[in-house]
């Protein structure tokens, strides 16, 4: 078995779009458009995904409750420093529970966590 994507119902297609391709810089791989929905895939090629989908029946719901998604990034310092930049808040963290890894928490449009993590090699 493997892991293909996981799926983050939004309320603002746009806005999601924006943090997750523009500010984190995670590649589109695709993007469709239907009848009352949106929807992109996000992340390398032959790699699992993040799927961001907005459907007019997904509204009025709260989708972020305990789900977490995780992003290994080169330096959590320089991230930081760049979150300030985009006037993003940590919401958690930094915390680095041994030597070899560090990692914090900030809130995606909907309230998702989303935990930048560097793994010191």
């Amino acid at each position: 078995m493997k892991f293909c994507w996981v799926t983050l119902n939004v309320t603002d297609f746009n806005k999601s779009l924006e943090f997750y391709n523009g500010i984190l810089g995670i590649p589109v791989c695709s993007q469709y458009e239907g009848v009352g929905m949106r929807l992109a895939m996000l992340g390398e090629e032959d790699k699992p995904k993040i799927e961001i989908i907005q459907t007019d029946s997904y509204i009025e719901k709260t989708f972020s409750s305990g789900i977490t998604v995780g992003l290994e990034v080169e330096s959590l310092d320089k991230i930081v420093e760049y979150l300030k930049i985009k006037n993003i808040d940590v919401i958690k963290g930094p915390f680095s529970p041994n030597p070899n890894i560090k990692f914090l928490y900030i809130n995606d449009p909907d309230g998702y966590e989303v935990q930048l993590v560097e793994i010191i090699k």
